[in-house]
């Protein structure tokens, strides 16, 4: 046990139970939603606040991850304390579900027009100050609760050294200053990764020439369309044995309060999939790191949910990757854990690539036994047609008393018509 640090589990199951002790200064709402830049976007984040989301139209983060399964998942577990901003409305029956398993009302959720709402929001005095999960172009920076260019540059994989943490050895190299040719490249296997990808988007591992030759494509494809500054290129940390996601929240007075650590569940390739997590997991091997980030970040003026990814190896060496100042894609899983402790549950797995055949009304019947015992938790469900069949893709949580049981619980939903598409 790390005895110089006396930090505590939040004890709430809501984000905004956190936030509540940082909004009484003005009137607050949440943005629950990323900002995008493909063509559909009313808003797009193409002027100072670049995100790196597709490098073209066909591979760009479609609309309804990002305006419908992504904010729903935050809705879900938002509480209500703060209202949220919503620009498609969730199904009702989504909502019903939530309100009966979550005990939020969810009647704080405040209904936008999707093609207008930053302007509203910009010009709105109900709401003095928006969170984010990152800075959007369009709204008028004085009404982010953070300051934009603050929280844009804490966002940056640039930033990583100057966290005091310990972290894979990288350069970082301006794209307007120096050609991508010009670049000195280490030995494979290596890291390249854009300034602010999103998801996994923007972090390409280089093996080979091949790799080499398809990111330098893509990065050239961003600098086409003029939504990349900055590149980082890192070395590879071998010898990997685990992969985490430490998660905590940082109040306005610097105050530190764990949210909880899971096991990052990704891609080959590294996109992001979902998360494990042992409730019971102690985290003062990270406190540390905790302590250093969020001292870093209080510094600047954040406040809120942070998130860092820390791969550990085989000498148990502990290497910060990444460090998202905003709220996680596993957060949601996070904040189960008194729930889920409260009925012997110490294991659950959090994934965004879950589908079942059918309507979400047919789903909640199928599902109901595993629903009420709280096996299986909906975050997010979106009903789809394909070849003139309904199917619901769903962010969910499968949980158990162990690692065994939940595989098992798994393999019954599975049974049933559940399954990872991943």
């Amino acid at each position: 046990m790390n005895l110089k640090y006396d930090f505590q589990y939040f004890q709430g199951n809501s984000f905004s139970d956190l936030f509540a002790q940082d909004i009484t200064d003005a009137g607050y709402a949440f943005i629950p939603n990323y900002p995008a830049t493909g063509s559909w976007a009313a808003y797009p984040n193409r002027k100072k606040y670049f995100i790196q989301d597709g490098s073209s139209e066909a591979t760009k983060t479609s609309f309804d991850k990002i305006c419908q399964k992504e904010p729903w998942k935050n809705l879900a577990v938002l509480g209500d304390r703060i209202p949220g901003i919503v620009i498609i409305s969730p199904p009702k029956l989504l909502i019903n579900y939530w309100q009966e398993h979550f005990g939020f009302s969810h009647s704080n959720m405040q209904m936008m027009d999707c093609s207008s709402y930053l302007d509203d929001l910009s010009q709105n005095s109900h709401f003095d100050k928006l969170i984010t999960l990152f800075p959007f172009d369009n709204l008028q920076p004085e009404k982010h609760a953070v300051n934009p260019d603050t929280h844009y540059r804490l966002l940056s994989k640039v930033t990583l050294a100057e966290l005091g943490v310990q972290c894979p050895k990288y350069s970082s190299y301006n794209l307007h200053t120096q050609s991508l040719e010009d670049i000195e490249l280490p030995q494979f296997p290596y890291l390249i990764k854009t300034s602010h990808g999103l998801s996994g988007e923007g972090t390409y591992i280089i093996k080979s020439t091949s790799d080499l030759n398809y990111c330098f494509e893509e990065i050239r494809k961003y600098l086409d369309i003029k939504l990349l500054n900055n590149i980082i290129v890192s070395e590879f940390v071998k010898n990997e044995v685990q992969n985490y996601c430490v998660q905590f929240y940082v109040n306005k007075a610097g105050d530190i309060t764990l949210i909880g650590t899971t096991s990052q569940l990704v891609t080959p390739e590294g996109n992001y999939l979902g998360g494990l997590i042992h409730y019971r997991t102690d985290m003062s091997k990270f406190y540390e790191m905790i302590a250093a980030i969020g001292q870093y970040a209080h510094k600047l003026g954040y406040f809120g949910f942070i998130g860092f990814d820390v791969l550990e190896d085989q000498d148990k060496q502990l290497y910060v990757i990444d460090a998202n100042f905003r709220i996680n894609g596993s957060t949601g899983l996070c904040l189960q854990r008194h729930t889920l402790l409260s009925l012997g549950k110490e294991v659950a797995k959090y994934s965004s690539d879950y589908r079942m055949e059918g309507t979400l009304d047919s789903i909640l019947v199928a599902l109901k036994p595993e629903l009420d015992r709280k096996d299986f938790i909906i975050l997010s469900a979106l009903e789809k047609v394909k070849y003139g069949k309904i199917y619901t893709e769903i962010y969910g949580i499968v949980t158990g008393q162990t690692i065994e049981e939940m595989q098992h619980i798994e393999q019954n939903l599975q049974n049933k018509g559940l399954q990872a598409i991943a």
